[in-house]
């Protein structure tokens, strides 16, 4: 059997694929990973097809060792990247001889990495998905030192090659909003302060959401009746400090959501750090996702 074992799982490891985006209706999170380009990235580069799994870690610390031959690519944030100890690259794909350990070490810019292997990790799906979603406790268990992790088919030879681009991680981004259903919901003082703030990430961020701190911004309507949610709402809770949905948050929402993040900015946010800082600002004329709308 084609396997790798954890070494050592870091903060958070965690199985992740496209998600159950089709089980939304059924009150089911959409998961799957949060740095999607990320993580669609490692699946090219190991010639598997998008739906396969890769494994999701937050700041390092992830050891694997090969129980066989295999070819792995690792993406997302920028980690000291080491095989038996020697130094290899990020965002390309190469052969991991058998009982040979991948080591993913400091964190030197972003979050989240994402270790892709030629044929997906091979983990039980639950509900149509390898992925772990942190909220309701569906999928497979986060990794822990010892896991056996199965590979599914592979045929170890030459390795899938492509031409990556650095990737860019701002100090600073803006994230752009499409309107949502309650952007009445604040003035055009509030929305001039919302656009003009320097919001820090607060650390009890995750995979659900991404909480932003500053300058609290004028509340006007409360807790509304229930409606549907997606990843990348903005929401305004009582406490006038935003909050961004994740991956891993309930399908349905009780606060007004002031807009919507597409998902290449959702990648971006993917990879900010709690203390990190962003802008926000509002798209014009620019309708809300149709999902949004119909659920």
């Amino acid at each position: 059997m084609s396997a790798m074992q954890v070494v050592s799982a870091g903060a958070l490891t965690l199985a992740q694929d496209l998600g159950r985006g089709h089980l939304l209706r059924q009150g089911i999170s959409v998961s799957g990973a949060a740095d999607r380009g990320a993580h669609a990235l490692g699946q090219r580069l190991c010639a598997n097809a998008p739906g396969a799994a890769s494994l999701e870690n937050t700041l390092g610390g992830l050891c694997l060792r090969a129980l066989s031959a295999c070819v792995v690519a690792v993406t997302g944030a920028d980690v000291d990247l080491r095989v038996d100890g020697v130094g290899v690259g990020s965002n390309a794909a190469f052969v991991l001889p058998a009982d040979a350990v991948l080591s993913l070490g400091q964190v030197r810019r972003g979050l989240r990495a994402y270790v892709s292997v030629r044929g997906g990790f091979n983990v039980t799906p639950i509900l149509g998905s390898r992925s772990r979603d942190t909220l309701g406790g569906i999928g497979p268990l986060p990794f822990s030192a010892g896991d056996i992790v199965p590979i599914g088919n592979q045929n170890v030879g030459q390795a899938w090659f492509e031409v990556v681009p650095v990737p860019n991680f701002e100090e600073n981004p803006t994230l752009f909003l499409r309107p949502g259903p309650h952007d009445d919901a604040l003035d055009e003082l509030g929305w001039h302060q919302l656009e003009h703030t320097q919001w820090t990430i607060d650390p009890a961020s995750n995979r659900i959401g991404v909480r932003l701190n500053a300058s609290p911004l004028p509340v006007g309507a409360g807790e509304l009746p229930s409606f549907a949610v997606l990843p990348g709402c903005v929401q305004l809770p009582a406490s006038g400090l935003p909050i961004i949905l994740g991956p891993d948050a309930g399908v349905t929402g009780g606060y007004p959501v002031l807009g919507v993040i597409g998902q290449r900015d959702l990648d971006r946010l993917a990879q900010a750090r709690p203390g990190d800082h962003l802008r926000l600002r509002r798209l014009h004329s620019v309708p809300a996702p149709r999902l949004l709308r119909s659920l």
